[in-house]
C-alpha cells in the first residue's frame, strides 16, 4: 500500500479529476479522498477495482505494483553481480551490469555497479566517467562514499592527483575516510598497491 497514495493522486490529476469528483463516484466525503492521498488512511479493499475503472488504471499499477516489481528486479541483479565479483569473475559481473543498463540506463545504482566492477579491472578511465556520471545523481549514500573512495584512488591511477586529494578531504567515512586515504596518496604507491585498495573498498 505505499504507493497507493501518490498513485491515487498521479491518475486523479493526469485524468483531470478533482477530490470531489472521485468522491461522488464513489459516495464517500471528499475529505475521505484527501486521506486516501495524504496516506493517513487507506480507502476500502473494496473500492479498489472502482477506483481503478474512474481512473481508467489498473489495480496493480495503483498499489504500485510495477515499481515494486522494478526494485525486486534491480536488487536481484545487484546480487546476481556481487556474487560474481565476490568469486573473481568480473567478466560476468560486467555483463550483467551492462545488460541491466539496456533496461534502466539511467539508474545511479546500476551505472555505478559498472564503474566499481571496472575499477577492478582495471579499466580505470571508463570507470571514472560512469563515476562522475552516476555520483551526482546517487541517493544510496553507502554506495556513493564507496565509489567516492575508489574514485579517489582511480584519479591517482590516472595521475591526477589535484582530483583525488580534492575529493580524499571530503569522505566522511572510517574505512573511506580522508584519515585513511590521503596518507596512503601522499606516501605514493605502486599500480598493483592502487588496485588492492580499489579491491579492499569495494569488497570489503
Amino acid at each position: 500500500m505505499q504507493f497507493l497514495s501518490e498513485n491515487l493522486k498521479k491518475y486523479r490529476i493526469m485524468k483531470g479529476l478533482t477530490q470531489e469528483d472521485i468522491a461522488e463516484y464513489l459516495h464517500v466525503t471528499p475529505q475521505s479522498v484527501s486521506k486516501w492521498e495524504r496516506g493517513e488512511c487507506y480507502p476500502d479493499i473494496t473500492f479498489l477495482p472502482a477506483l481503478a475503472n474512474i481512473l481508467e488504471t489498473s489495480v496493480d499499477l495503483l498499489l504500485g505494483m510495477d515499481t515494486i516489481r522494478a526494485e525486486e528486479t534491480r536488487y536481484r541483479i545487484h546480487q546476481t553481480a556481487h556474487e560474481f565479483m565476490r568469486n573473481g569473475d568480473y567478466s560476468s559481473a560486467e555483463k550483467v551490469y551492462r545488460d541491466a543498463l539496456l533496461i534502466y540506463p539511467n539508474k545511479p545504482g546500476m551505472i555505478l555497479g559498472l564503474a566499481e566492477v571496472l575499477a577492478l579491472r582495471g579499466e580505470s578511465e571508463e570507470a571514472i566517467r560512469l563515476m562522475e556520471r552516476g555520483l551526482p545523481v546517487s541517493i544510496n549514500e553507502k554506495q556513493k562514499a564507496t565509489v567516492r573512495a575508489v574514485l579517489c584512488f582511480l584519479y591517482a591511477k590516472c595521475g591526477r592527483m589535484e582530483e583525488a586529494n580534492t575529493l580524499a578531504a571530503t569522505l566522511p567515512h572510517i574505512r573511506e575516510s580522508r584519515e585513511m586515504i590521503q596518507p596512503l596518496l601522499e606516501k605514493g604507491m605502486e599500480e598493483g598497491e592502487i588496485d588492492q585498495q580499489i579491491r579492499k573498498i569495494i569488497q570489503g
